[in-house]
C-alpha cells in the first residue's frame, strides 16, 4: 500500500478499517500525536489492557522486543495493538534492520503495528535506511507524512481555538500571532491557551499578542538581521543579549541569522537577473515558508549585491569560528555584528 493522505488515514479511523502497519512522520508533532492516539485508541479492541495495548519506547527498544510484541496473540479479543515511538531506523546496525524487514514481511492479522515519530525526524530522502524502512513500511501496510500546517491552516486551527474557550480573534491577529511565535503548531495552542487565560471571554488583540507571548528564535533572529541592516548598532546587541540572557545556543542563532542573510541574497540576485523575487523557491526548500522571500524583499532596501556577499563571508568566519571551540563564543557572535554593521554602512565596499 502507498503513502495516504491525512485524511485518508482519518478514514480509517473512523471505519475501523485498519492496516497491519501505519508509519507517521513528518515535521507536524502534534499532529503526529494527534493522529497516533486516534489511530492507538481505536485499535485497541477491548480484552486487558496490558496484553492487547503496547507501548514501546523505540529508543530504548530493539527489533526483537518489537517482534515478540507483534506477534503475541491478543487476549481475550480480535486484535492487538502495538505503538512504537521514535524508533531511529537510520541509526539500526545492519543485522537488526535485517529483522525489522523480516518482521515488515509476516506482521500477523491479530495485530495493528503504529510507528510514529512524535519528537524524532526521518530523513527519508538522503539516508539509505530510512528509504528503505519507507519502502517496506509502504509494502506492509500505510505511511503517512504530517507536513507542518500552513499558516492559512494554524490560523483556521488557533481561531477555532480560541473561540472552543470563549475568546475570538480575528484572521490579520493570528497570522501575526503565528509569525512571532512560530514553533509548529503544538507550540502556538500553548500560546493560544495562555493569551485564553488572560483574555477570558473577549477579543485576543496584537496588543495582547506583544504583550504575552514568547518570540520564537526566527523572529528574534529576524528582528536582529533588521536592525543590522539598518545599521541599528545599539538595537542589535540589545537583542543579542536578550538572546544569550535567554540561553539560546550561539551555533542556533549564527544558523538562523545566516539563513536570513541568504534570503536577501537570493532575492536580491534573482531581481537583479530579471527574475521574480519568488524565483529562488523554485531552487531551494522554501515550501511553506515563502512570505521569507516576501520578507527579504522588503528588507533588503538598498543593500547591494557586493555587501551581502561580503557579510556572507563573515557569517561563514563566524560559523567556523565557533565550531572550532576556540574562544569566546559570545565574543564571536559580538565580533560578527560589528562587521555586518561596519559592511551595512560601507556598502559592502572595501
Amino acid at each position: 500500500m502507498p503513502g495516504i493522505t491525512e485524511s485518508e488515514l482519518k478514514k480509517q479511523i473512523e471505519k475501523s478499517e485498519f492496516a497491519r502497519l501505519y508509519f507517521l512522520y513528518g515535521e507536524e508533532k502534534y499532529m503526529i500525536r494527534t493522529y497516533a492516539k486516534k489511530l492507538v485508541s481505536k485499535a485497541y479492541a477491548g480484552g486487558p489492557r496490558d496484553f492487547n495495548l503496547q507501548k514501546i519506547d523505540g529508543a530504548e527498544a530493539d527489533v526483537q522486543q518489537i517482534a515478540s510484541a507483534v506477534e503475541a496473540m491478543p487476549v481475550l479479543a480480535e486484535r492487538k495493538c502495538v505503538e512504537v515511538s521514535d524508533l531511529d531506523a537510520g541509526a539500526l546496525r545492519a543485522a537488526e534492520a535485517e529483522k525489522l524487514w523480516e518482521l515488515f514481511g509476516s506482521l500477523p492479522e491479530s495485530c495493528v503495528l503504529v510507528m510514529d515519530l512524535p519528537t524524532l525526524s526521518a530523513n527519508v530522502a538522503k539516508d539509505r535506511t530510512w528509504k528503505k524502512f519507507l519502502e517496506k513500511a509502504n509494502k506492509a501496510g500505510a505511511t503517512v507524512q504530517v507536513p507542518l500546517r500552513s499558516r492559512t491552516q494554524m490560523s483556521r486551527l488557533l481561531r477555532a481555538a480560541a473561540q472552543k474557550r470563549g475568546c475570538s480573534m480575528d484572521e490579520k491577529t493570528a497570522s501575526y500571532m503565528i509569525s512571532q511565535c512560530g514553533g509548529g503548531l503544538q507550540n502556538a495552542l500553548n500560546e493560544m491557551e495562555k493569551l485564553c487565560a488572560y483574555t477570558g471571554p473577549g477579543e485576543i488583540t496584537r496588543q495582547t499578542v506583544d504583550a504575552l507571548t514568547t518570540k520564537n528564535l526566527e523572529t528574534k533572529v529576524f528582528d536582529l538581521s533588521r536592525a543590522l541592516l539598518a545599521g541599528s548598532c545599539d538595537k542589535a546587541y540589545s537583542i543579542l543579549n536578550q538572546l544569550f540572557y535567554q540561553n539560546e545556543e550561539p551555533v542556533a542563532i549564527l544558523s538562523v541569522l545566516s539563513g536570513a542573510y541568504l534570503d536577501l541574497y537570493r532575492v536580491k540576485a534573482s531581481v537583479q537577473s530579471g527574475f521574480s523575487v519568488m524565483e529562488p523557491a523554485k531552487h531551494f526548500d522554501y515550501a511553506r515558508k515563502e512570505f521569507r522571500l516576501g520578507n527579504a524583499e522588503r528588507n533588503a532596501g538598498n543593500f547591494s549585491v557586493p555587501a551581502l556577499r561580503r557579510s556572507l563571508d563573515a557569517l561563514c568566519r563566524a560559523d567556523l569560528a565557533l565550531k572550532s571551540a576556540r574562544g569566546d563564543r559570545r565574543l564571536v557572535l559580538e565580533k560578527l555584528l560589528a562587521q555586518l554593521i561596519w559592511i551595512s554602512e560601507s556598502g559592502g565596499e572595501a
